[in-house]
């Protein structure tokens, strides 16, 4: 089974950057559609961004630019670069996969979820 370990996380000011990691288990990384989740309190737990195994990308709309979805093949690992952060930012960060992309562009997630990795974004 894929091991996933997050790690980037922390406590930053409005207007801040952070960049979250997860290296995953396994020899077949490449093959894998990868993703982050996030979870606000109050809300559902929803996607932030995807990549695809040919590392093409999809983000949610609340991104709106800040944020980049990355894959480094040769480390098995993903990355999320989270730029001008802001306080409605503040959540759990998922990794998640490999999931299931659709020829229509949807990423269905692996049910078994990581441990997820807390963002603070405050003054």
């Amino acid at each position: 089974q894929v091991q996933l370990v997050e790690s980037g996380g922390g406590s930053v000011q409005p207007g801040g950057s952070l960049r979250l990691s997860c290296v995953t288990s396994g020899s077949k990384f490449n093959t894998y559609v990868m993703a982050w989740y996030r979870h606000i309190p109050g809300k559902e737990r929803e996607l932030v961004a995807y990549i695809s195994t040919n590392s093409t990308t999809k983000y949610a709309s609340f991104v709106q630019d800040r944020f980049t979805i990355s894959r480094d093949n040769a480390k098995s690992t993903v990355y999320l670069q989270m730029n001008s952060l802001k306080s409605d930012d503040t959540g759990v960060y998922y990794c998640n996969g490999p999931g299931i992309l659709t020829v229509s562009g949807e990423y269905f997630p692996r049910r078994a979820w990581a441990q997820g990795i807390q963002v603070i974004v405050s003054s």
